[in-house]
Formats: C-alpha cells, structure tokens, sequence
C-alpha cells in the first residue's frame, strides 16, 4: 500500500528556453517570496526593483500580491499571463499613477533586455520573475507508465486520489489545487483509510475508468485545458461532501463555507488592504452558535 500525500509546491513550473541566457534577469517566486537575481550594487539600495522596469509572470494570487507590492516601487509593472488578451491595456494595483500594464504571453528574449509578447509588443525590462506556479513531480513513484503526468494533469486519477489500475494500494492526497487544503486533505485521508478497511467499498476498475474519461471528456467539452484539471476551487465543497459521503462523515459545517464565500468577497472588495481587515468577531459567533446546535 502506498499513500501519496503530494507537495505541489516544490517543482518550479519553470520555461527552460529561457533559463541558460537570462539567468540574471530572472527570478522565480518559491514559497511566496521572491530570490532575485541581481547584481550586487542594487541589493545595497534595500530592495533589488526599486525604480526597475519588471516583468511578472503570472496573475494568479503570487502574481497579483507580488505586482501590487511592486507597483509602489517600480518605475513599471508588466503582467504578462495566458488570460490577457488586449494590447496597452492597464490596470490599478496601487494608488497614485497608473503604471501597471497587462500582456498576452513572452514569445521570446533579447539580450538587449527586450521581452517580445505574442501580440507583437515588446518593451525593455531591468527584472523577469516567474509566478508561474510548481508542477506535479514524482520521482520516487515507478509505476511503469501506469499513472503520468501531462501537462501537469496526474492520470489516471478516480476523483484525483485513486489510479484504477492500482486502486486501493496507490492512492494520492492533496493533488487538487484553488482549495481549501486542510479540510479537503483530511476528508481525501478518510476516504483512503476507509477503502483499505474495507468500511467504504470501491467501484470496479472499469466503473472507475469510465468515471475517469467521462471526467475528461466533460472538461474538454467545456473549454477546460488539461492543465486545469485539478483546479477544482469552483466545486471544492461538493467534492469534500462526496467524500465524506463515501466515508460516512458529516458533511462540512455551512460556517466553513461562508467565511471561505466571505473572504473571497473581502479580497474582490478590498485588494489591498484585505489581508489586514477582516471581521474576526462576527465569524466568530457564527462558528460558535453552529458548534452550539
């Protein structure tokens, strides 16, 4: 038997095309901090970017938090992800002037510092850094081609824990990412533990493969690139009550849910200063009054 409790945030997503000629210009977020690669006399001024032209990578939440934090200290903020499809387009992370601009996707380096965009756009950057996230990576796991990894899509995954081929003795905990991680995991654990107890009965090899491919099918049907397999944040709640149905736990309190609801709606409201408002009391007495029921 083997349980795989995932730790998604150890292999950089990393574009190594870029990597060997512009070592020095590139940075990758790990942990939620940024390494930069700078040279030595901007490190004394205190902070590597200030009054540099940067590029980030990304615009999910390290990339949002880290283009906010530089926008009160670079001369210019170039976000530049999948999603940004106009050209010039610009947006307000801070106050004061605007000098946050958004792109389509690099195309490519110069070592003049040029960065090409996919429109056709380029401008000239002191700084890249990567909020590109980190890819699935088992280098300890052989399952004979079994289950891969393509295009960060681990599968054959039933419900993104068991390999059918494998399952119950090979099972995965923590492979879907935009979640609430604790509650998720510890429901994803029970579920494990009972199937190997035999408290929770499998389906089929077969029932599960086709659970496997319908799941495919449906995501590719709706516009879904595989690597947004595992990004389950639009249903999370659903998934953990399914399985605590699958091991007869209870399902998630609602207070649980309404502050996750909540604080989405905080951050959408408040950007900036959401990390440091928050309404501490009145979750409290909607914890308090559930637990009393």
């Amino acid at each position: 038997m083997s349980l795989n409790a995932s730790n998604d945030y150890q292999e950089r997503d990393e574009p190594q095309k870029w990597k060997a000629d512009h070592e020095k210009r590139i940075a990758w977020v790990v942990g939620g901090d940024f390494n930069m690669v700078e040279e030595e006399e901007d490190k004394v001024r205190g902070f590597p970017l200030s009054g540099k032209v940067v590029v980030v990578i990304g615009n999910s939440a390290s990339g949002e938090d880290i283009a906010r934090e530089l926008a009160g200290v670079a001369k210019e903020v170039h976000i530049s992800a999948r999603s940004m499809k106009s050209q010039g387009s610009t947006v307000n992370l801070v106050d004061g002037p605007n000098k946050t601009f958004l792109h389509p996707l690099i195309e490519s380096l110069n070592q003049d510092g040029a960065v090409n965009f996919q429109d056709g756009t380029s401008i000239v950057a002191n700084s890249i850094i990567h909020c590109t996230g980190y890819s699935y990576h088992f280098p300890f796991l052989d399952t004979k081609g079994i289950v891969t990894v393509n295009d960060n899509c681990v599968g054959p995954l039933y419900e993104h824990v068991f390999p059918p081929l494998l399952a119950p003795s090979l099972s995965f905990i923590g492979i879907p990412w935009k979640i609430v991680p604790f509650q998720l995991c510890e429901l994803q654990s029970k579920w494990v533990a009972c199937t190997l107890s035999g408290k929770a009965i499998m389906p089929s090899e077969n029932d599960m493969m086709e659970a496997v491919k319908d799941f495919y099918a449906h995501n590719e049907a709706v516009g879904r690139p595989k690597h947004y397999i595992h990004n389950i944040g639009h249903y999370q709640f659903e998934y953990c009550d399914w399985l605590a149905d699958q091991c007869g736990c209870a399902h998630l309190d609602d207070w649980r849910k309404e502050i996750y609801e909540g604080t989405t709606r905080n951050k959408v409201k408040h950007p900036q200063t959401y990390r440091d408002e928050w309404e501490d009391q009145y979750w409290l007495e909607i914890a308090l009054s559930s637990q009393s029921l």
